[in-house]
């Protein structure tokens, strides 16, 4: 999946987060993470992040997350809302992903 816009999907209410996803300018994903757990669950936040990001064939893209406590299927739930406005993307196939 390629990544053609800014993008961004969530909130920053309490048990949210905000997933923002550009275009990347070098390969790889660049991730910035900001959580209010990043000392207990930073490393489990960025795995979440990747692996979701690699499932739906994202190899380059800018990636900044703003974590209020989400749980983990809501993390995944953002990214993924994101990727797909990111690479424009408006009826996906679901059984795919």
């Amino acid at each position: 999946m390629e990544i053609i816009k800014d993008a961004l999907a969530g909130t920053l209410e309490s048990s949210d987060a905000l997933v923002r996803i550009g275009p990347g300018a070098s390969q790889g994903i660049h991730l910035e993470l900001e959580s209010l757990v990043i000392k207990q669950f930073g490393a489990a936040i960025e795995q979440v992040v990747r692996d979701t990001l690699a499932r739906l064939g994202v190899t380059c893209a800018q990636v900044a997350v703003n974590d209020k406590g989400a749980l983990e299927c809501v993390l995944r739930a953002r990214v993924q809302a994101a990727a797909l406005r990111a690479a424009d993307i408006a009826q996906p196939q679901w059984e795919v992903l």
